[in-house]
């Protein structure tokens, strides 16, 4: 076309064109060029393209690209074309218009790739089945509620190099020993066998200290050892290490907010609940590794008969509040146990505690929303005979809105603590609290008497102990009356028992 320069690309086309059977105007027009481009281009040949080594326009950074920018560039190579702008505009205010930032950024571009340090290379790993099997945790996407609550939670992933394997896992809180020591052992008893070598990040997160840091190495250690695998860690920082479990957490969390989306809400009744679904879309995912992981089980070892150890071990006392304090948690316990020092399993969603080696108590373990705090689990069964001897202790109570099983019953405390006297709205509402624990029955009761007391109808304390409080119907005894001079032969030794073989009669009630 006319005003256009014909392109190298052009020029090769065409002449290839040539060597086939076509005409010179099909080949002009297959090559987008006039008939007569196309006579000159075969009187001529095809021109070799020079290469150009002047510039075509004035350097606008010329006077400060060699003495200011590359030294800042040399000493820190990650320094972006807009920091280096703004660099300028702030020593040379107005020599350098905004305009020109994007010629800036293609010079520095240009700079990295012809001046610039050398990039770390990632090198693509082929693994022999049934060597690897990687572990790493990961955050969800979607914002899971359970019952209404939010959940604050991780998912642990195991998966296998090889095959491309994996399991999944619901982990609440951090990354810790016992949420990889669960998570992998309940991966593997899942996959039949192990590999030879097992793979983690480093789990910073894990410990707060050197102390700490050195008791989950040697528990990983024993864990790996149990299994007859070789632990390894990657490097602080430097995920691309663990790629083939990390790629895995995108398809994974894409497959579960599709899940979530189809099922239309977030909310599950249940933790196990979630699970399910966490499983149901690791086993859609298993579906296109089949083959491979069939292959691959043949080369994974014997599991061992027994699990190992997959919790942490503390020590705590009970303190006179009927309380223990585990790691930034607030616990309360059956006030039978004030004085004792229970010993500590923790995993990573319970704690059971043991006195000697009867366990005495099994709890949910709780987590703070912020480090600085303590989260509280306070089961008011667990003290509401104590505090029913002494009611008035329940309004000053450090940890008196925990008592409440559920949010009934908090709305009705401010019901009740407005229409009573103080002295009164403890006393009653300590017994409600007793009669719900005694009985089995908080759900109803707190709905019940909500309602009720909305309606300004709130039942006064002797209706409430009259109707959950009756005594049980007593057996009645039969006892037989002796005669009075059946006293007086036994006190001066002249009695005989009338029935030697059934024993002496009772002579009292």
């Amino acid at each position: 076309m006319p005003g256009k320069h014909i392109t190298q690309r052009q020029e090769m086309l065409y002449m290839q064109s040539r060597q086939t059977d076509l005409n010179q105007e099909t080949c002009a027009a297959k090559a987008g060029i006039s008939v007569r481009s196309a006579r000159r281009l075969e009187q001529n040949g095809v021109a070799t393209k020079t290469q150009r080594h002047w510039k075509t326009r004035t350097d606008p950074f010329a006077a400060v690209w060699e003495p200011e920018l590359v030294p800042l560039l040399e000493k820190e190579p990650k320094l972006t074309g807009l920091t280096l702008w703004e660099y300028l505009d702030e020593h040379h205010p107005g020599d350098y218009p905004y305009e020109l930032l994007r010629t800036l950024q293609r010079r520095v571009k240009h700079w990295r790739a012809t001046q610039g340090p050398d990039n770390p290379v990632m090198f693509r790993q082929t693994v022999p089945p049934g060597r690897q099997g990687l572990s790493d945790f990961t955050h969800p996407r979607a914002a899971v509620t359970i019952a209404g609550q939010p959940l604050r939670h991780l998912i642990y992933q195991y998966r296998l190099a090889y095959s491309g394997w994996r399991c999944a896992h619901v982990v609440r809180g951090g990354e810790s020993y016992s949420a990889l020591a669960e998570g992998l052992q309940n991966a593997l008893q899942k996959c039949g066998g192990t590999p030879t070598e097992h793979r983690t990040d480093s789990l910073s997160a894990a410990y707060v200290n050197q102390s700490q840091k050195k008791q989950l190495t040697q528990a990983y250690e024993g864990l790996c050892q149990h299994y007859g695998m070789t632990g390894t860690t990657n490097n602080p920082g430097l995920g691309h290490e663990n790629g083939a479990v990390e790629t895995a957490h995108g398809t994974l969390k894409h497959r579960l907010d599709q899940a979530i989306m189809l099922r239309g809400s977030a909310d599950f009744a249940t933790v196990a609940e979630y699970q399910a679904l966490i499983n149901r879309c690791i086993g859609r995912l298993n579906r296109y590794c089949v083959t491979r992981f069939a292959e691959e089980k043949k080369y994974l070892q014997l599991l061992p008969k027994y699990r190992f150890m997959d919790y942490s071990e503390i020590s705590a006392k009970v303190t006179t509040s009927s309380t223990i304090d585990v790691k930034h948690g607030l616990y309360s316990v059956p006030s039978r146990l004030i004085g004792e020092t229970l010993r500590i399993h923790l995993y990573h969603d319970k704690l059971i505690g043991f006195v000697g080696q009867t366990q005495v108590i099994e709890l949910a373990r709780v987590y703070p929303d912020n480090a600085n705090k303590r989260a509280r689990c306070i089961d008011y069964r667990h003290v509401i005979h104590a505090l029913a001897t002494k009611p008035q202790a329940f309004r000053f109570s450090n940890f008196r809105d925990e008592l409440f099983p559920d949010d009934n019953y908090r709305q009705l405390w401010k019901i009740v603590d407005q229409k009573l006297p103080a002295k009164d709205a403890c006393k009653w509402m300590v017994a409600v609290l007793r009669i719900a624990a005694d009985h089995q029955c908080e759900r109803e009761l707190g709905r019940s008497l909500y309602r009720q007391a909305q309606a300004d109808q709130l039942p006064t304390l002797k209706i409430l102990q009259a109707r959950y409080l009756q005594k049980k119907d007593r057996p009645e005894l039969h006892t037989k009356q002796h005669d009075i001079a059946d006293y007086d032969d036994l006190l001066t030794g002249g009695w005989v028992n009338p029935h030697p073989q059934g024993g002496a009669p009772c002579l009292s009630n």
